[in-house]
C-alpha cells in the first residue's frame, strides 16, 4: 500500500513538471517482475522515470552518499526500493546479492551498466554486474535509453525509449570468465546506443 502510493505521488509529481515521452511503449513487459531494465544514466532523475514508466515494484542500487541526505530522504529512497553501494568497493557480493534476492521476489531490478552518470551524455563502456547478475538470476534484460531535453524553467522535456526484451539465454554463460562477462555486457550497451541512434531530437 505504501509504495502504491510513493509511486503515485512520483509519478503525479513528474507529470506536472516534466513533459514524459515514452517511445516503443509496445516493449514494455506484461510481467510485474522478474527482469532487469539496463539504461544509460545522465541524471538523478533517471530512476523514477524508468519507475514511472514501467508497472512493477523496484530495486535498484544507489551511491552511498544519498542516503547521508537527510532522514526524510533516505526513508523515501529506501521505501521505493533503493538500497546504498559504496563507490570504490571491492566486494560488491553483497549489493550482487540483493540484485538477485529482489528478481526472485519478482522484482524489476533497474541498474545502469555504466556505473556513473554521464556529465555530456556520451554512453560509457557498460561494466561486467549486469550480465553477472543476469546470469545468475536467469533473467531477461529490457534495454532503456532516457534523453532529456534543454533545462527549462517549467516542464522540462524527457524522452524514454524502450527496446525489445533481450531473451535470458544470451546470459547463460560462464561468470567466471571475466573477458567473457564484459563481451556480452558491452552487447547490451550497443542495444542501448541503438535506441540513442533512433531517439528523436529533444528542445
Amino acid at each position: 500500500m505504501l509504495y502504491a502510493f510513493l509511486r503515485k505521488c512520483a509519478k503525479l509529481f513528474y507529470v506536472i513538471v516534466y513533459n514524459i515521452t515514452v517511445i516503443g511503449r509496445e516493449n514494455i513487459p506484461k510481467e510485474k517482475g522478474g527482469y532487469i531494465i539496463a539504461s544509460n544514466h545522465v541524471s538523478n532523475n533517471d530512476p523514477p522515470v524508468v519507475g514511472i514508466t514501467f508497472k512493477g515494484k523496484y530495486t535498484f542500487m544507489a551511491k552511498e552518499e544519498l542516503f547521508h541526505k537527510n532522514k526524510i530522504f533516505t526513508w523515501l529512497i529506501t521505501k521505493l526500493g533503493a538500497f546504498p553501494v559504496k563507490r570504490g568497493a571491492k566486494d560488491g557480493a553483497q549489493a550482487i546479492q540483493k540484485a538477485l534476492d529482489s528478481l526472485k521476489d519478482g522484482r524489476i531490478f533497474v541498474i545502469f551498466p555504466e556505473g556513473t552518470r554521464s556529465k555530456d551524455g556520451t554512453l560509457g563502456r557498460a561494466k561486467s554486474g549486469v550480465t553477472l547478475i543476469a546470469a545468475q538470476a536467469k533473467a531477461p534484460v529490457v534495454p532503456v535509453f532516457i534523453k532529456y531535453g534543454r533545462k527549462r524553467k517549467f516542464r522540462r522535456r524527457i524522452q524514454i525509449s524502450i527496446g525489445e526484451m533481450i531473451p535470458a539465454e544470451r546470459f547463460d554463460v560462464d561468470i567466471e570468465d571475466k573477458r567473457v562477462l564484459k563481451q556480452v555486457s558491452s552487447t547490451i550497451m550497443d542495444e542501448i546506443a541503438k535506441l540513442q541512434e533512433r531517439a528523436p531530437d529533444v528542445d
